[in-house]
C-alpha cells in the first residue's frame, strides 16, 4: 500500500497563512481547481431572497432539486441520490459495497484509498504511463481485470493528470467489469469543464449498466465548495434503496437545496465558464509547451499537470516561488507514481494565468517582480 505524506490541499489556506505569514485573503489558489468566475451573479442575488427557507425542514426526498439535476444531467430523477458533497457519497457507496479488494487508476485523488482502507479493504493501483501522456490504454487495462476485484474507481477527467476516458472506452471497461462482477465508481467532478462533456460523461450508461455509479458535485464547476452539495447517478435501484436506508435524513440543508434549484438552470453562467476554460486551457498549455524546461500533459479538465524537465527546478522550489508571490500551486510529489518533478495548477482568468506563467517560467537567475510602493 502506498503511503501518502502530508501535503497542502487546495483548501489549506489557513496552514499557508500560518507558515508563510501571508493573509489567506491575499492568496490566489491555483490548487483548489475551482471555477475562477466564482458563484454566479444570478445565484448570489436569487439566494439572498430565499433566506427564509432555513426556517423549514427541506423536503426529505429533495424531489424538486433532483428533478432540476435530472434535467441538467439528462437522466431520470429517480436515479439520483443527494449527498453532503461528493465526499459523503464516496464514503456511503464504499460502506455499502464493502469491497475487499479495489483497483484504483493512479496517480489520482487520495480520498478513494482512504475510504476503502477505513472499511478494511485493500487497494491496488493500475499506473497510468508517463510515456503515453498518462492516457489510459483501455485494451491493456481491461486485460488486467479479474474476479478477485470487487470495485474499480475512476476519476474522469482524472486528478491530477487531467486526462479523460471517452464513453466509448468506458463501455468497454464496464463490459469487462460486468464479466468479473466488478462494480465501477466514476468520479465526474471535472467533466463539466471538458471541451465535449457529452463524449465523456458516463451518465447515459446508467440506463444500460447496473454496475456503475457516477459521482458529481457543485464545489468545482459551480464554485461552491462551502455549499457541500453533491449527487450521484446510478441505475441500480437496490443500491439507491440501501444508501437511502443508511444515510442520515436532511443531509442537504434548505439553503443548499434552494441554491441547487437555481444554479443548474443558470445556462448563461455555464456557457461563460466553458468558454473561459476552453480558451485559457489552450493558451496556457501552449505557453508551457513552448518552454523546453517543461512538459505539459494535454489537459481536458480545468487544470494541467506539468513535468519539470530542468535539472535545477523541483516541484518544491516552484511551490515556494509561487507562494512568495501569493499564488498557490500543487506540488504533486505526494501523488502515487509522481515525484518532485511534477506540478499541477488550475486555469484562472487571463490576467492571473499570465501572472502565474510569468512566475513559473521565469529563469532561475531572474529576480521576481518588485511590488509597487
Amino acid at each position: 500500500m502506498l503511503q501518502h505524506k502530508d501535503h497542502f490541499h487546495g483548501s489549506d489556506l489557513e496552514k499557508i497563512e500560518q507558515i508563510y505569514h501571508i493573509k489567506k485573503e491575499e492568496i490566489t489558489s491555483f490548487s483548489a481547481n475551482v471555477n475562477p468566475l466564482g458563484i454566479s451573479p444570478s445565484l448570489r442575488s436569487a439566494l439572498a431572497g430565499k433566506i427564509d427557507v432555513i426556517s423549514s425542514y427541506p423536503d426529505r426526498e429533495y424531489t424538486a432539486l433532483r428533478k432540476c439535476i435530472a434535467s441538467y444531467a439528462d437522466t431520470d430523477y429517480e436515479n439520483i441520490l443527494m449527498g453532503n458533497g461528493s465526499t459523503e457519497l464516496i464514503s456511503l457507496f464504499i460502506q455499502i459495497l464493502h469491497p475487499k479488494k479495489a483497483l484504483i487508476i493512479g496517480p489520482t485523488y487520495s480520498e478513494y484509498e482512504r475510504e476503502i482502507t477505513l472499511g478494511q479493504g485493500s487497494c491496488l493501483y493500475y499506473p497510468l504511463q508517463e510515456a503515453q501522456e498518462f492516457k489510459l490504454d483501455a485494451a491493456h487495462f481491461t486485460a488486467q481485470l479479474n474476479e478477485s476485484l470487487d470495485l474499480l474507481v475512476l476519476c474522469n477527467p482524472n486528478n491530477p493528470t487531467s486526462g479523460a476516458i471517452t464513453r466509448k472506452d468506458m463501455r468497454k471497461i464496464l463490459d469487462a467489469c460486468k464479466q468479473y462482477g466488478i462494480f465501477v465508481m466514476v468520479d465526474e467532478t471535472y467533466v463539466e469543464f471538458t471541451e465535449h462533456p457529452e463524449e465523456i460523461t458516463s451518465i447515459p450508461l446508467t440506463a444500460f449498466y447496473n454496475n456503475i455509479v457516477i459521482l458529481r458535485g457543485t464545489s468545482k464547476f459551480f464554485a461552491a465548495p462551502g455549499l457541500r452539495l453533491g449527487y450521484a447517478v446510478t441505475g441500480n435501484q437496490d443500491y439507491i434503496k440501501s444508501i437511502n436506508a443508511r444515510k442520515n435524513p436532511w443531509t442537504i440543508n434548505s439553503l443548499a437545496a434552494a441554491a441547487g434549484e437555481i444554479m443548474f438552470l443558470d445556462t448563461d453562467y455555464i456557457q461563460k465558464t466553458r468558454e473561459l476554460i476552453s480558451a485559457e486551457r489552450a493558451r496556457v498549455y501552449d505557453l508551457f509547451a513552448n518552454d523546453s524546461r517543461f512538459h505539459p500533459y494535454p489537459p481536458q479538465g480545468n487544470f494541467m499537470l506539468v513535468r519539470i524537465l530542468a535539472d535545477d527546478l523541483t516541484s518544491g522550489l516552484l511551490f515556494e516561488r509561487a507562494i512568495q508571490e501569493k499564488m498557490m500551486i500543487r506540488d504533486c510529489s505526494t501523488f502515487p507514481f509522481l515525484d518532485n518533478k511534477y506540478i499541477r495548477f488550475c486555469f484562472m482568468d487571463r490576467e492571473m494565468n499570465d501572472k502565474l506563467a510569468s512566475c513559473l517560467l521565469r529563469g532561475s537567475d531572474e529576480a521576481p517582480p518588485q511590488a509597487e510602493v
